[in-house]
């Protein structure tokens, strides 16, 4: 099921069966919608459908980085407990952000929490 969109939103599919949602704006005219569907049907190789399409982007490319102050010390905070309903869910989402190489484990930082 997709998620629900705001009033000036709605999808459009890229195949038939509701297959490869895209998000367009309702205000577009017909010949407009059919224009931009035409241009991304024609390069959906290009758009990332699922996390595991993201392997073998250069992370040099994509990274993001908090530059932090030097004289800043990191904050205590307690470890926050998490459903156990959805603690299997969120570590199979864990493990594929891990697969897909967009995040990586770091263990030797003091802003890590235990």
């Amino acid at each position: 099921r997709l998620k629900d969109l705001p009033h000036h939103l709605e999808y459009a599919f890229l195949e038939d069966d509701d297959k490869l949602p895209v998000i367009i704006a309702k205000e577009l005219r017909s010949e407009e919608k059919a224009a931009l569907i035409k241009v991304l049907k024609s390069h959906k190789r290009a758009i990332s459908w699922k996390l595991s399409d993201n392997q073998g982007i250069n992370p040099e490319f994509c990274t993001h980085k908090i530059m932090m102050e030097e004289d800043y010390k990191p904050t205590v905070q307690h470890q926050r407990r998490v459903n156990p309903k959805i603690h299997d869910v969120i570590k199979k989402e864990v493990e594929k952000l891990l697969d897909a190489g967009l995040i990586y484990p770091i263990s030797d930082s003091p802003w890590v929490s235990p």
